[in-house]
């Protein structure tokens, strides 16, 4: 509610009211007031420091302080120097009927500062909520809204053969797993049989049936419980018969790796040695995707999430905007990750006698339940990305039934709006070995190239 008119009549009320307050006021309430208010400005310096000393470089830090700073000096002059506050808001305000309704509403000091903030400080708000969002983003992609067992598939689901289903059952105890304590990381023996490029899929799509909205979610998707995708963007037509190849022939890099969480490592990793974390599985798929497939692919390995997770997406988006930037070829992302899993789960299942970890294509729609589409965390290339991990997935699907979990959807954006070929994996989980990791790096390659390369 806004005052618009206040006449001479209500001010001198006001006033007389006040006075008569203040007349009232013996030595000892003084006295009280004066302790009060010290003590809140003691209060307010302690969580000043404690706010700067929290986080020097953060902007809900800085925006909060500022807020709080401004909040405070305004509530200070106009209790303890009326007259100069009156002069100030009397020159700036735009004459004395202004002025008069501002003095009321300062009245109600919650209700006028927030009103004042809105007002002059809109970029306030932005960085704060904006600030948020990149928290929670980050804090959200840990703990999943659903449960695991809804990211696999169950015996009914149409691409899944009866000769594929016993190894997927025995997941957490893969057949062909040999392990023995002196042969490394991984613990596999070096006779384990090398990879090999299958000729035919195990499975086919008829396509021609048609599949509605409810069967691809069912069949393809797993949805966290705290966002929701349309029937418009979950479409057939649009999912599969998009062409997301690229051009081979561009000189420069063509595919970009990184890792917006590169502290990640697996059950036996050495700590120390970044080629048995989450960037050596990078580096060996970078090599398989050049050596095999033909693709010109540059993988950064810089660390985004090294002081803390809560800011590695926020951390890593200039430097691979720049990267884009400096390299034009690059033509397809990819963000590979792991996942975290109950201690008692492992994601791994037998691919031609090779203990093999399993995973996961990931999408974010920048939409929520509660909120609706994020405007401050815009992707204009959803649609793109949902294509690519459909495409992606089918193909796994149909070559290596069971090896792929479901694609996951979630409510934030993921740095997915960088490129139109977008893609965020997660590969294997915690407890997975190093070995079973690299082993997946395989067939995942496979995956890709197959998608980004038609001729194959």
């Amino acid at each position: 509610m806004r005052v618009s008119k206040v006449n001479a009549v209500t001010l001198m009320a006001n006033i007389w009211e006040i006075n008569s307050l203040m007349s009232r006021l013996n030595k000892r309430q003084i006295q009280k007031w004066s302790i009060i208010i010290l003590l809140t400005v003691t209060l307010f310096f302690v969580v000043k420091a404690g706010w700067e000393n929290r986080s020097p470089d953060s902007a809900f830090a800085a925006a909060f302080y500022a807020s709080v700073r401004s909040g405070a000096e305004r509530q200070m002059s106009v209790s303890l120097m009326p007259l100069l506050s009156f002069l100030d808001d009397h020159d700036a305000a735009g004459g004395l009927p202004a002025y008069m309704e501002t003095a009321l509403l300062k009245q109600m000091p919650l209700y006028y500062h927030s009103e004042q903030l809105s007002l002059s400080s809109p970029e306030v708000e932005d960085e704060l909520t904006l600030e948020m969002l990149i928290r929670q983003e980050a804090r959200d992609e840990d703990v999943k809204n659903i449960p695991e067992s809804e990211l696999d598939y169950n015996d009914t689901a149409m691409h899944i053969e009866e000769s594929m289903l016993d190894a997927f059952r025995e997941e957490n105890n893969p057949a062909g797993e040999t392990e023995d304590p002196a042969a490394g990381p991984g613990g596999v023996l070096s006779a384990m049989p090398s990879f090999q490029i299958p000729e035919y899929p195990a499975y086919t799509y008829d396509w021609s049936q048609g599949f509605s909205y409810d069967e691809l979610i069912d069949n393809f998707y797993a949805v966290d419980s705290t966002t929701a995708v349309t029937e418009q963007k979950i479409n057939l037509e649009n999912l599969l018969n998009r062409d997301l190849s690229i051009d081979k022939t561009a000189v420069g890099p063509q595919i970009l790796i990184y890792h917006t969480h590169s502290q990640e490592s697996f059950a036996d990793s050495i700590p120390g040695d970044k080629s048995t974390t989450i960037v050596g599985a990078g580096e060996r798929l970078a090599s398989i995707l050049t050596e095999k497939y033909g693709f010109r692919v540059l993988h950064h390995t810089g660390e985004f999430d090294a002081q803390s997770r809560d800011y590695a997406y926020s951390n890593a988006l200039p430097v691979i905007e720049e990267i884009l930037a400096e390299n034009p070829t690059i033509q397809a992302v990819i963000d590979l990750h792991r996942d975290e899993m109950p201690a008692g789960r492992k994601l791994v299942m037998d691919v031609q006698g090779r203990p093999t970890a399993r995973f996961m294509f990931f999408n974010g729609l920048s939409y929520t339940n509660d909120t609706g589409a994020i405007e401050y965390l815009k992707n204009p290339y959803i649609d793109e990305n949902l294509a690519l991990s459909f495409q992606q997935q089918v193909v796994a699907n149909e070559y290596y039934p069971g090896l792929a979990r479901k694609i996951y959807l979630r409510a934030y954006r993921y740095n997915m709006h960088v490129s139109p070929q977008t893609t965020l994996i997660e590969l294997g989980a915690q407890n997975n070995t190093v070995e079973e990791i690299m082993n997946a790096c395989d067939p995942l390659a496979h995956i890709i190239a197959t998608v980004l390369d038609k001729s194959l």
